[in-house]
């Protein structure tokens, strides 16, 4: 039986690392934990050299056809690398992809990127939450 564990006042490095006057370097749990999503999403994998599979790979598939089958596979890319990296601190709740040639106007959206945007748990506060990236 999983038991939910209790909000707690926890932080942590924030990224990118910044000092401020109340917080020094830390950022509230929430917020770190999106920003190692961000971090996620954004890095290929090979990119860093101590981890070399960290990462998502999204780049590299704005240089196939934008389709319903690109977001698929953007949608499994991205659950199986948050299962893999974050899969502790993440529960992965839906994966929606906007391509930019299927976009309506005025979404902001150029022909080639591509917007994902992720809905997740936090496990540690069963806090429900989003980010948004915009690759290409």
């Amino acid at each position: 039986m999983n038991t939910p564990r209790f909000p707690s006042p926890r932080s942590d490095y924030a990224f990118p690392l910044r000092l401020t006057a109340n917080r020094g370097a830390q950022a509230p749990y929430s917020d770190h934990v999106q920003q190692m999503l961000v971090q996620l999403l954004l890095t290929s994998p090979g990119e860093r050299v101590n981890l070399p599979t960290f990462g998502c790979g999204l780049r590299q598939l704005l240089f196939a056809g934008q389709s319903a089958a690109l977001s698929a596979n953007v949608g499994i890319q991205v659950r199986q690398a948050v299962k893999q990296w974050l899969g502790d601190q993440v529960s992965v709740h839906n994966v929606d992809v906007l391509a930019g040639a299927t976009a309506p106007p005025g979404s902001g959206l150029d022909q080639g990127q591509v917007l994902v945007t992720l809905s997740y748990v936090l496990v540690d506060t069963q806090a429900a939450s989003q980010v948004s990236v915009v690759v290409g």
